[in-house]
């Protein structure tokens, strides 16, 4: 069996590492290899650790009350219930998490939303910690190949439109190569580079999301963007995060004036869940217009900021801003997609032969607001439940593989764009209406004017691409203005405010819109006309309110 891997983080590389037990598997990434969300991951992964003081019904209720009633509650336990066996799967590969003073167990951190320490870190390197470690795991691996610096241009279907049978690639040569798999799986991260101002890497992109859409992948709950509080801001600084840890170990937010704000706004004061304190950063900066907040930490011994927060007390220091002695100036980014791609508890979209794991998946387990680092938690969960599927239906994927056919030729035009300034204006219009339009904040009559500014900029974009040789700028601008059509139009059907979406037009919860909102295009349809359809969920009988057990298609 043949399996074919788009992108290089957690998800992807996990994944991989299981699969090349039985199966040949091919990895493209379009960068370096650590060029992911993955390697900036400062905060850690989240999992039921310590049986004493923590258990799995407290991380799923925490999961549920941070989803706004949007999870699906059977997902949130399996993903939940997986957490420890995971993430001792990742110290055997070698991930040195930190571990207590005594050496009695992991040095355990606690995050906004969460009620316990559970979040195992390698100080506020993790991410990178766990990419080095997996990366070495794959480079070692005879069966697994990897290839950088490749980009995905779109997903093939077989001759007959019905399944997925691998991807078009750019390769670092401008080439377009064609990779054909028995069974295709999505880890390109998220979409942050949608908006002007985000925490995520540059190849954040939304490829993976808007490739799956263009063969008629289900997309849900794409309205759902999370803004990570705390970006730092300085004019030298991009998007360097101040994790949620520092929250998480006493760290204060005060406005410019030195006063401390968030009991204004909620009784969890700076552990309150990230769309909560975005909001109220939000409001703070909007009602005194000043550019930034503050998170002070410098309360803290400094030996334990220095040692806690290594790689932001050095990166805060190259910018002179000593975290010991002064607070660190902030403001919110774009920094999750808490929709994507919809699948299913094992990583099947709702086409044959494509799969999505990560954060180019919607999974059910963050429902309208992601809990910090459960990210990272996802992703290895479904890293193992996706390897298991692809190992007991050998058999029916390759036969699906064989019975389809080869896809059919395709010819790509070979004119070269010369006006590159058509890319890169348009590039900086997009970003920059999804700032000021479909940011934390949003109403109806921004919504509409952005839709239109994004079908214009669309026209263009899919005119350049039909006439022209596919460039790297050209393929990422093309899925960047697919991928935000899809928030907007998600975000003008939500007729509330729930989680992540917060609209003055509609500023409370309607629990007849506690659904998910699912877009379908077909191949016919222009980028932005889409099948729309919603999840309905059902409370459970024996259920808490917070516990949607079930759910029913419209």
């Amino acid at each position: 069996m043949n399996i074919l891997i788009i992108g290089s983080g957690i998800a992807g590389l996990s994944c991989a590492l299981r699969l090349s037990r039985f199966s040949d598997v091919t990895i493209v990434t379009k960068k370096g290899v650590i060029d992911t969300a993955t390697n900036l991951a400062q905060g850690g992964i989240a999992a039921v650790l310590d049986g004493m003081n923590d258990s799995i019904a407290s991380h799923i209720e925490d999961t549920l009350v941070a989803g706004a009633d949007l999870c699906d509650y059977d997902i949130v336990r399996m993903v939940v219930e997986n957490g420890h066996d995971r993430v001792f799967d990742l110290i055997r590969y070698g991930v040195d998490f930190v571990k207590n003073n005594d050496g009695t167990g992991l040095s355990l951190g606690r995050e906004g939303g969460h009620s316990h320490r559970r979040v195992a870190h390698a100080y506020d390197l993790t991410g990178r910690a766990i990419e080095q470690t997996l990366l070495e795991q794959v480079r070692s691996s005879a069966r697994i190949r990897l290839l950088e610096g490749h980009l995905l241009i779109d997903l093939l279907t077989d001759d007959h439109r019905q399944s997925c049978c691998g991807a078009y690639i750019l390769n670092p040569s401008n080439e377009i190569e064609t990779f054909l798999a028995d069974q295709t799986i999505l880890c390109t991260g998220g979409t942050g580079k949608v908006y002007l101002y985000t925490s995520n890497p540059d190849i954040s992109t939304g490829d993976g999301v808007a490739a799956a859409c263009r063969i008629g992948a289900q997309i849900a709950n794409m309205e759902f963007v999370q803004f990570h509080p705390t970006c730092l801001f300085h004019p030298l600084a991009k998007n360097f995060l101040i994790s949620e840890a520092v929250r998480g170990e006493g760290a204060i937010l005060v406005n410019g004036r030195g006063e401390r704000f968030m009991e204004k706004y909620d009784s969890r004061l700076e552990l309150a869940t990230r769309d909560l304190v975005a909001r109220s950063i939000d409001q703070e900066m909007k009602e005194s217009g000043d550019d930034c907040v503050y998170l002070d930490i410098s309360h803290k011994d400094r030996e334990f900021i220095a040692q806690r927060f290594p790689g932001i007390y050095r990166q805060c220091l190259s910018y002179g801003i000593d975290i010991t002695k002064e607070p660190i100036p902030v403001v919110p980014a774009a920094h999750y997609l808490c929709g994507g791609v919809l699948v299913d508890a094992s990583g099947n979209s709702s086409v044959a032969g494509l799969m999505a794991i990560g954060e180019t998946a919607c999974t059910g387990l963050h429902g309208a607001n992601r809990l910090a680092s459960n990210s990272l938690l996802e992703a290895v969960v479904f890293a193992e439940k996706a390897a298991a599927y692809c190992r007991e239906n050998r058999t029916a994927i390759t036969g699906r593989r064989k019975r389809g056919g080869e896809p059919p030729d395709r010819i790509w035009p070979r004119k070269i764009l010369d006006e590159h300034i058509l890319i890169s204006h348009n590039w900086d219009v997009l970003r920059r209406t999804m700032w000021n339009y479909v940011g934390i904040v949003r109403n109806s009559k921004r919504l509409d004017l952005a839709k239109q500014r994004l079908i214009t900029i669309t026209r263009e974009v899919e005119s350049l691409y039909e006439h022209h040789a596919v460039s790297r700028n050209m393929v990422e601008l093309r899925n960047l203005a697919h991928v935000s059509l899809m928030i907007v139009i998600s975000a003008m059907q939500r007729k509330e405010s729930r989680g992540l979406h917060f609209t003055t037009d509609y500023p409370e919860e309607n629990d007849e819109q506690r659904n998910w909102i699912v877009l379908a295009r077909r191949k016919d349809r222009l980028p932005w006309e889409f099948d729309i359809s919603r999840k309905l969920f059902a409370f459970a009988p024996d259920s808490p309110r917070a516990a949607r057990r079930s759910y029913t298609a419209e």
